[in-house]
């Protein structure tokens, strides 16, 4: 069998040359000889700005070509001059501050009972059943395949199934509680459903970004109970996504029209509608002044999380040594 070994390198003979070492291959772009022009890598191509400027004032003709053209249609009669008029009635026009009301209180109500329903929920899922996540979404996405009109029909069915089966029982009294005019729970809960597929997007897109069993871990090991884990940790956490919620839930809310229409009840979408025939200038004025105002409550909103962020982001101030 041959040796494994390798054979030891013969010396070399007496008088020969010393082979020669291998230089090492220099690092890094090779010299420049003199007198050559120095190249210079080129820079990446920059996208000119005279397309986003283009797109941006196209987006801002095409939204606000339409208010511009509204609001002069409510100022400005022909033959007659411009005159605010349609919007100085507003405060004396019959059922517009009750009207908006309404849909104010109901937006209130609709965006604390989504919140409650789909916070607990999801955080839930989070921490203890992950596989169920896609039940919950696919139930949270549900209304935007059934049609309101088709909502409102079954929720008129059972309204008025209810009163005449339960009449001996005490359901009776809450058919009728929830059809009070003056605060429509039922639209509550309509409204409720119709939230849940834009309440689910946004605050599943906030606890996508949290590491929410760490944190709950960790409030736990300080001695936090779980309802405080979840109010002073996670949902300082989720401050813009429930701002979102909120907002998406009021825009939901005030331009509702179907359901409450089908079921006798004026909101503020709905008294819209019924001055339009009369009052076509105040019924328009009405509605740029409800797009100010959703606008305004975002604004609110926004300035609301921002500043309670900052609030308790703060560091705390030393105290003086004395």
């Amino acid at each position: 069998m041959a040796a494994l070994t390798p054979a030891p390198a013969t010396p070399p003979a007496a008088g020969a040359p010393a082979p020669a070492r291998a230089q090492p291959v220099p690092q890094g772009p090779a010299p420049v000889p003199d007198g050559a022009p120095e190249r210079r890598p080129r820079p990446g191509r920059r996208r000119p700005r005279v397309w986003r400027g283009a797109v941006l004032g196209l987006a801002g003709v095409y939204f606000l070509l339409p208010l511009v053209s509204s609001f002069v249609f409510t100022v400005h009669t022909p033959g007659q001059g411009v005159s605010f008029a349609a919007y100085t009635d507003l405060l004396s026009a019959e059922g517009f501050t009750e009207s908006l009301l309404l849909s104010l209180g109901l937006a209130a109500a609709t965006i604390a009972a989504s919140l409650l329903l789909a916070v607990p929920a999801l955080v839930a899922v989070r921490l203890g059943s992950p596989r169920l996540r896609p039940v919950v979404e696919v139930v949270c996405m549900m209304p935007l395949v059934v049609p309101p009109i088709a909502l409102v029909t079954g929720i008129a069915t059972v309204l008025r199934w209810g009163p005449e089966h339960l009449a001996a029982t005490p359901f009776y009294q809450t058919f009728i509680a929830v059809q009070n005019e003056a605060f429509p729970l039922v639209l509550v809960l309509a409204y409720t459903v119709l939230a849940l597929p834009f309440v689910y997007r946004s605050l599943d897109a906030g606890l996508r970004a949290l590491d929410v069993p760490t944190l709950v871990e960790a409030a736990r090991d300080c001695g936090a109970s779980w309802p405080q884990a979840v109010v002073r940790v996670l949902l300082p956490n989720l401050r813009s996504s429930l701002t979102g919620a909120a907002f998406l839930t009021l825009a939901l809310v005030l331009g509702e029209f179907t359901i409450a229409s089908l079921l006798g009840f004026r909101p503020f979408a709905v008294w819209i509608v019924t001055i339009s025939g009369a009052q076509a200038r105040m019924s328009v004025a009405v509605s740029i002044l409800s797009l100010a105002l959703t606008w305004a409550l975002l604004l609110l909103l926004s300035r609301a999380g921002s500043a309670a962020g900052a609030g308790e982001g703060a560091a705390p101030a030393a105290p003086k040594e004395s």
